[in-house]
């Protein structure tokens, strides 16, 4: 998380992910705010609407309210993408079953709307050092 708890953007979301290949940046999911994604460095492939695309550095996503998507590492190391996001109390949320997303375990294989069930299988997030490998952005 870019912004943290105590020191929260009160309309706008910001996050920057590292993915290393094959680690998804979330479970697949559509939400009713707008997000947008720039790929920094590496390569990931975007699995939005059901289709696979590739993407690299400068690769610019936007997703309108609704839009179903989730990002995978992919390529020989890290992929650094910024997220940036409208934020709103009370949002529709939905993991809808995708088999695209499911072959890359970003998946969820019954549709829910609940977080704590998407990410049932998942431990804790925890910070993680950075890894050496990154470039210098």
């Amino acid at each position: 998380m870019f912004d943290s708890e105590l020191a929260r953007f009160e309309q706008v979301g910001v996050n920057i992910g590292i993915l290393r290949p094959g680690e998804p940046n979330a479970m697949y999911h559509a939400e009713d705010a707008q997000e947008d994604f720039l790929v920094l460095s590496g390569e990931c492939l975007l699995i939005v609407e059901g289709e696979e695309r590739r993407l690299g550095a400068w690769d610019f996503v936007h997703c309108p309210p609704m839009t179903r998507h989730v990002f995978v590492g992919a390529g020989d190391g890290p992929c650094v993408v910024i997220g940036i996001g409208a934020r709103r109390q009370g949002r529709a949320l939905v993991y809808p079953v995708d088999d695209e997303a499911l072959r890359h375990g970003a998946g969820v294989e019954e549709e829910t709307s609940e977080p704590s069930v998407a990410y049932a299988r998942f431990a804790e997030d925890a910070e993680i050092p950075c890894p050496k490998e990154l470039p210098d952005l």
